[in-house]
């Protein structure tokens, strides 16, 4: 029995404030080898081994990404708040270089956002983007054969021409996306937005000392003095990390996956997923 005069180690690290931390890093929606991105089925469990954590003062979440699936980041964003709602602990969300598009859905998870000074903060807009081949093919006098049940089976085909209404349909869908996006940020944000509608959901997006005067982000700063200045200087920070199977760990970096030859889909998704950093520069 532990004397009063000295108290027992559990009780001791009671007394350490302790801040678990979860990163998510990467474009969302897809997540292959050369392309490690951020999925609902990727973060679920690691989300709720850093809410379950004994004593935890909050949830830290560092975020970089150049958003993605609007589906996955509405998930994640989802499981953050009924996590968060459930242990009754508060979260924050620090931007590294970009929280844009469906990552800035993801941070909106959060009670409080913090940004550095250069982080890109905010594209809230929807975008779809693909190639057309039709005259590449026919130029080189490949004949495309496809059969469908369904008149609008084939939207979109790249290998075929643009159909305005085909783009019709495709916009009111985006529409409705963006609606939703729309309604996500104010319901998270609320008077905390500053700023014309017409600017803050243009799809535009800003560093972080002008996204904090729209109200996008809440102050400036990162994740180590946030917390020191909040918490105290003993405040502790362990990482929560996705566990790694017996393969993963003999073989960094390398995935059963790729070894199985899946080199095109994983290239294609390196693609996609440099366009989606280039957007907005890095």
């Amino acid at each position: 029995m532990a004397s009063p005069r000295f108290p027992s180690l559990a009780r001791l690290f009671r007394r350490i404030p302790i801040v678990p931390v979860v990163r998510l890093t990467g474009p969302i929606g897809f997540s292959t080898p050369l392309v490690p991105g951020i999925t609902l089925a990727t973060s679920a469990r690691v989300l709720d081994r850093a809410f379950a954590v004994k004593g935890a003062k909050a949830v830290a979440l560092v975020i970089n990404s150049p958003g993605g699936s609007p589906v996955q980041s509405h998930l994640i964003y989802k499981r953050i708040r009924s996590l968060a709602a459930e242990n009754k602990r508060p979260v924050i969300a620090f931007v590294e270089d970009v929280a844009a598009s469906g990552g800035y859905m993801i941070a909106c998870a959060a009670d409080e956002i913090v940004a550095d000074p250069s982080s890109i903060i905010g594209s809230i807009g929807v975008i779809s983007a693909s190639f057309g081949f039709d005259k590449a093919i026919k130029k080189i006098g490949v004949e495309r054969r496809v059969h469908t049940v369904g008149d609008h089976k084939m939207s979109l085909d790249p290998f075929q021409p643009e159909k305005p209404d085909d783009v019709r349909r495709l916009k009111a869908l985006q529409q409705e996306i963006h609606a939703m996006f729309i309604a996500l940020v104010q319901k998270s944000r609320g008077k905390r937005l500053k700023g014309p509608e017409k600017t803050l959901f243009s799809g535009e997006f800003w560093v972080g000392e002008q996204a904090m005067k729209y109200g996008l982000i809440d102050r400036i700063g990162d994740l180590k003095n946030v917390l020191r200045e909040r918490y105290g200087k003993k405040v502790k920070t362990p990482l929560v990390a996705p566990s790694t199977s017996w393969f993963a760990r003999k073989a960094p970096g390398v995935s059963l996956e790729f070894v199985q030859g899946d080199w095109a889909a994983s290239l294609i998704s390196a693609m996609e997923a440099r366009a989606l950093w280039s957007r907005y520069g890095l």
